[in-house]
């Protein structure tokens, strides 16, 4: 039963100065028990100590956490006794402190907000690229649309070479922008990516709503491009969103950060 250990009022011991884990994951799952499960991982993540946001929605959860291994894993372990999560995968990093500043688990309408143009990714999806194939195609020059779906400031940290910008702001500005470029990508396969694969989880399908052809989205995102294949065919750092503010290739915080544009 989740939540049966790790919450029984007992806090986990000091850790040593060890390397602090940072976990990001999401799973698109519909949740009838948001309001329910809410003050439930808020008390797992105190009890083991553990620091960052969860987001919670009707369509599913969002999280990124940071912690010692031992607490990170015994959260997994118990998040993932329930049913519904038994699948949930994450992707981990590394730094020498925790990043975030406090425990926060927010109440949302959609993890990922598209507004009026939201899509079920449960129903509507898009094939996945794997980092591999995206490498391959990127080695051999191979012509294709490859769609950045971050925000301007996002772009500006860091993207992989040849990637198009749309200049938004906020990604419910996506919809709009990409429907302004759709008489240019009707004749090209387009490979949408983001940091770690949830905003493409929309937007991929979305192109595919508003007509284009061939829609890919890279799984796992920059992340898990920088974890499987590091730095091939990427200029700059990936802007994350917590106190490291960017990781480079080895997934650890860029101290020698700059725009691509430096």
């Amino acid at each position: 039963m989740l939540w049966r250990a790790c919450c029984g009022g007992h806090r986990m011991p000091e850790a040593a100065a060890t390397a602090i884990v940072n976990i990001a994951g999401y799973q698109f799952v519909y949740l009838d028990d948001t309001e329910a499960l809410q003050p439930k991982l808020l008390a797992c993540c105190e009890a083991l100590a553990l620091r960052g946001t969860i987001l919670l929605a009707p369509e599913g959860i969002n999280l990124f956490l940071a912690g010692t291994e031992s607490a990170i894993d015994r959260f997994l372990i118990e998040l993932r006794a329930d049913s519904r999560f038994a699948d949930f995968v994450v992707k981990r990093s590394f730094s020498e402190t925790v990043p975030f500043a406090r425990t926060r688990v927010k109440l949302k309408k959609e993890i990922v907000p598209l507004g009026e143009n939201n899509l079920d990714p449960q129903r509507e999806s898009a094939p996945r690229m794997s980092s591999a194939t995206l490498r391959q195609w990127l080695d051999e020059g191979r012509p294709m649309i490859l769609l950045d779906t971050r925000n301007r400031f996002e772009f500006e940290q860091g993207t992989f070479d040849g990637a198009i910008d749309l200049n938004i702001h906020k990604f419910r500005d996506l919809p709009a922008a990409a429907a302004a470029q759709l008489a240019e990508w009707q004749e090209l396969p387009v490979v949408t990516f983001c940091t770690g694969g949830i905003r493409c989880e929309k937007a991929a399908p979305l192109l595919q709503k508003l007509g284009v052809k061939q829609v890919y989205q890279l799984d796992g995102g920059i992340l898990k491009y920088f974890e499987e294949q590091g730095n091939a065919h990427y200029k700059g750092s990936c802007f994350v969103f917590d106190e490291r503010i960017a990781l480079d290739a080895a997934l650890s915080p860029d101290s020698e950060r700059k725009t691509i544009g430096d």
